[in-house]
């Protein structure tokens, strides 16, 4: 196919299920039930995989944030955020999800927020009362994970897809705590289109509504910015050039093994490739967010 028709066309995009605005809406409703908001974010885009109106959203609610997938993640270029979140007053806990959980740390957290509550309680006469914690996040940040971790068995459905988890869910994790799992948050317009295709390329945005050849060239093109080693390790390759991208497609399809006969590249094979290779960790450890400045 000619490299003409193979450019990177950057196309808008905009994607909110409905069940996330009948979620948001209950939301709404039951956060007068809420004690403490846990802030789900994936450690690979700290800024991208933010809910940038949850202020507005839980009012004064306390907040912890947890950062997931932090053993994917380029952690020098993660904790620079987690830093910045730090200095703001929030506390942050970076986890990974499948080893090495550090569950007691975000119950210690919970129970640290929720102390005064019940302290004021006491002071009244009243007993302690259990701790309701609200568990948000774009979509396949990995909450469901979070929330089966907490509870120590498999409670909430999981999945590498956007839009796994459609209904508000209360769970108890202990005695003192129990949690309301929903759907992940995705603002209505995404009006940074940057930070849109980060979003997609780690599967915040489903895949179908997306163009794979424009979300593999924005992958190669990022990776090309921030981690030119890795595309070379991984590829062969250590640019991206536009003007180039066929050749590029070529020498992936080659060393991948995705030709089809008289050596034409595979090229939805290729795109599939990239995706997930970027997802799952070959590419290795990566953040695509940057703080400014």
């Amino acid at each position: 196919m000619a490299n003409e028709e193979k450019s990177f066309q950057k196309g808008s995009i905009n994607w909110y299920p409905g069940h996330m605005a009948k979620a948001r809406r209950e939301m709404k409703e039951k956060l007068e039930l809420i004690d403490v908001v846990i802030e789900v974010i994936d450690a690979r885009m700290p800024a991208s995989s933010r809910v940038y109106d949850l202020d507005e959203l839980i009012g004064k609610k306390p907040k912890i944030m947890i950062l997931t997938k932090y053993d994917l993640c380029d952690q020098k270029i993660t904790n620079q955020f987690i830093d910045k979140y730090k200095s703001e007053g929030n506390i942050v806990i970076p986890v990974t999800l499948l080893q090495n959980f550090n569950r007691s740390k975000i119950m210690d957290a919970i129970n640290q927020l929720f102390a005064p509550e019940n302290e004021r309680r006491k002071q009244k006469g009243l007993k302690p009362r259990v701790a309701r914690v609200l568990v948000l996040g774009v979509p396949n940040a990995g909450k469901s994970t979070l929330i089966n971790q907490l509870v120590g068995k498999k409670v909430v459905q999981t999945g590498n897809r956007p839009g796994v988890t459609q209904s508000n869910n209360w769970i108890r994790i202990s005695k003192d705590v129990e949690l309301m799992d929903t759907p992940g948050i995705l603002w209505p317009k995404l009006a940074d289109q940057h930070q849109a295709r980060i979003l997609a390329s780690l599967s915040s945005i489903k895949e179908e509504i997306l163009d794979k050849e424009e979300l593999a060239c924005f992958i190669l093109k990022e990776m090309s910015k921030l981690y030119p080693e890795s595309l070379e390790k991984r590829y062969g390759i250590r640019e991206y050039d536009e003007s180039s991208l066929d050749e590029i497609l070529t020498t992936i399809a080659k060393k991948k093994g995705a030709l089809l006969k008289m050596g034409v590249p595979d090229y939805e094979k290729v795109y599939n490739i990239i995706i997930n290779d970027l997802k799952t960790g070959a590419l290795g450890c990566v953040t695509l967010d940057r703080l400014e400045g």
